[in-house]
This record gives C-alpha cells, sequence and structure tokens, in this order.
C-alpha cells in the first residue's frame, strides 16, 4: 500500500472537515444527494465521453497503481548486481550470463540481458529498449491524462452543481430561511467539484507521473548497464557510471561504502 497517497487524502479530508467545524459549517450539509450526482456522475461521464474505451477499461488498474508501493530495484542493488555481472562476464565471458537470465524476474531486464548473450549489437540493444520505453511513456501518459482531465472537469461541474442549486433556491425566494438553506447547499456542489478536483484527481495525475518517472529512471540504469557489460568495461568504471544516477548525497556514500568493501 502506497502511504502517501492514503495519508494525503486523510489530511485532505481531516482538513476541510476541521475547517468547515471552525467555520461553524454542520456536517450533515454535506450529504447533499443532487450534489454528489452531479459531480461524481458528471466527472465520470465526461470523462468517458473524453477517452475511448480501451483507454477508460485501464482506470482500475491505474487506482491499483496509485494506491500500491511501487515495486522496483533499488539502484544501489543494481549497481552492485551489473558490477558482480561484469566481474563474471571479464573472467568467463557474456554467454555465461545466460544462466543469470531465469533468476531475473523483471522483464525489461530480462529481454536486455537475454540480447546481451545473444550477441546483438549494443546499438541494436539501445534501440529495442528505448522503442520499450517510449511505449511504457505513453501508456503512463494516457494514463495520467485520464485524471488530470477529471481534475479539470469536477470543479467546473462544480459551478454548474451551484448554478442549478441557486435556480432550486430563487424559484422560492418567498421563504427567506428556506432560501438561505438553499443556497448554502448549493454550494456544497462547488466544493465537492474542487475538492475531487484539486485533492484526489489532480493529485492522482502527478502521482501516475512521479512513478513512471522512477520506472523509466530505472530502466535506464538497466540498459547503460548491459551496454557497459558487452563493451567490455571495468567494473569500477561501471561502478562510477552507474552511480550517477543516485543522488549526490547518495552517491558519495555508495561509492564510500564500496571502496571500504573493496579494501575490507
Amino acid at each position: 500500500m502506497d502511504r502517501t497517497t492514503i495519508i494525503g487524502i486523510i489530511i485532505g479530508i481531516i482538513a476541510v472537515g476541521y475547517g468547515m467545524f471552525l467555520k461553524g459549517v454542520e456536517p450533515e450539509i454535506l450529504l447533499n444527494p443532487a450534489a454528489i450526482l452531479i459531480i461524481i456522475f458528471g466527472t465520470i461521464a465526461s470523462v468517458t465521453v473524453a477517452f475511448p474505451s480501451s483507454e477508460i477499461k485501464r482506470i482500475p488498474k491505474l487506482f491499483g497503481i496509485i494506491f500500491k508501493e511501487q515495486q522496483l530495484m533499488k539502484t544501489t542493488d543494481l549497481i552492485r548486481m551489473f558490477t558482480e555481472w561484469s566481474q563474471i562476464a571479464r573472467k568467463e565471458g557474456i554467454l555465461v550470463l545466460e544462466s543469470k537470465i531465469e533468476e531475473i524476474e523483471d522483464p525489461f531486464l530480462k529481454n536486455g540481458l537475454m540480447l546481451a548473450v545473444d550477441g546483438k549489437s549494443p546499438e541494436y540493444i539501445r534501440d529495442v529498449l528505448m522503442e520499450e520505453i517510449e511505449a511504457m511513456q505513453e501508456r503512463h501518459q494516457a494514463g495520467a491524462q485520464i485524471f488530470a482531465q477529471a481534475g479539470t472537469y469536477a470543479p467546473t461541474l462544480g459551478v454548474l452543481g451551484a448554478v442549478v442549486g441557486l435556480i432550486a433556491a430563487l424559484s422560492n425566494i418567498e421563504d427567506t430561511t428556506a432560501l438561505g438553506h438553499a443556497i448554502s447547499a448549493a454550494f456544497v456542489a462547488t466544493l465537492l467539484g474542487i475538492f475531487t478536483g484539486y485533492v484526489l484527481w489532480h493529485p492522482f495525475a502527478n502521482k501516475l507521473k512521479q512513478k513512471s518517472k522512477l520506472e523509466v529512471r530505472t530502466k535506464y540504469i538497466m540498459i547503460e548497464g548491459i551496454l557497459s557489460i558487452i563493451e567490455g568495461e571495468v567494473p569500477s568504471v561501471i561502478e562510477q557510471k552507474l552511480s550517477s544516477f543516485l543522488p549526490a548525497n547518495e552517491r558519495k556514500e555508495y561509492l564510500r561504502e564500496s571502496r571500504e568493501w573493496r579494501n575490507g
């Protein structure tokens, strides 16, 4: 479970709820079926119109990505693994790495190592793997766009809901008590529209984009590691090259620990 997603949603609900309490707003006023219908189902309708069915069918999977912790190999683990593989390949030849293929769970890494063992050229391997990354990025971008658009539609639908509520309120303008209650209820739709748009849908889109960036970065490390082994680079050079993907403070710490381990 992705704790940051859950924590963020909880904080957002508490912040708005407690803020309403401090302003003296009664919680039961949020139980407005008309506003909920307009915002939730209106957003669903807008997204359904805006995207093809092939993209809409992916929404449950996208929610899974948002709420599940991303399972990626750590950069430091990848560096150690490629450093070890380079030592083996330099001593016994790259074909000996064929025994490692079955141990690999990541399909991208497995495919790249298979191409290397099969003797494909570095240029060919880079082109194949880069095309795979580009296709993945397009899929991820399309998924994030669904939530980004939902975040755009929801606040506007909130305004629509408020207008509908005001029309209903003004039709009974003689009763000032009922009018005040109806007007406050009308703006519940605006509240729900803004809340869902800027606390849920837009952040969901950004979460997908950030997870996509991390996955792409991990795959770039894999490409560089595989190509470095093919080109016969020494383990220390591979380690130095791949450690550039680490933040400066982590890179310094990793290289220090690596030197201590080698001198050990």
